[in-house]
């Protein structure tokens, strides 16, 4: 028999993300997934270390690698479509865990369950928070990196994703905000520069 899942999985490399917008530099989902990752074992390392929390590292991490595969059968469907109204994006959301069924419905049953349980995340764990806080980022360095380019058509999303993290009231963004965010600005030769 044969199983689709990981096949999947791989199409994730072609489905591009801001389709409204003019980018500078065109991004696909899988590579957005991975800096998602990247950012959301950030938030909980920062979540436990610095503010003395209990987030499973690794359930975070598994949580951000999976969090966009409902698009491989969906698309990326455009954030001002996404939340126009509660009535589409409460029939969206259903779409995305019956796209995330069927994907998970791929999968030889020795793997099903284990697998399940991080595509179709806990929407209420502190796991999951933390993930979506990791996505926003990752929206808000992609406006810093089309910003810096020259590229005006991202201004007001940075400024409406800017005031979306600090309004989640999460020491951890805040802390990234603080921390590592200035060097996003910076060119290759200032980033050396540093480290002299």
């Amino acid at each position: 028999m044969r199983y689709d899942f990981y096949a999947y999985l791989d199409r994730m490399k072609y489905i591009k993300r801001w389709q409204l917008m003019r980018c500078e530099r065109e991004e696909n989902i899988m590579e957005h997934s991975h800096a998602v990752t990247v950012l959301a074992h950030a938030m909980a390392l920062i979540h436990n270390r610095v503010f003395g929390g209990n987030a499973s590292v690794e359930k975070t991490v598994l949580y951000a690698t999976y969090h966009e595969v409902s698009e491989v059968m969906t698309g990326d469907l455009p954030t001002p479509i996404k939340y126009y109204n509660q009535s589409i994006q409460g029939a969206y959301k259903a779409l995305e865990k019956s796209a995330c069924e069927k994907i998970v419905s791929m999968l030889p049953e020795e793997l099903k369950t284990e697998i399940e349980t991080v595509v179709l995340a806990n929407e209420d764990s502190v796991e999951y928070k933390l993930v979506k806080a990791a996505d926003r980022l990752a929206a808000y360095i992609k406006c810093l990196e089309e910003l810096r380019s020259g590229n005006g058509e991202f201004t007001h999303a940075k400024k409406s994703i800017e005031a979306d993290l600090h309004a989640r009231n999460m020491p951890e963004i805040e802390y990234f905000l603080e921390k590592f965010i200035p060097s996003m600005a910076l060119t290759l030769d200032e980033l050396e520069e540093g480290e002299k």
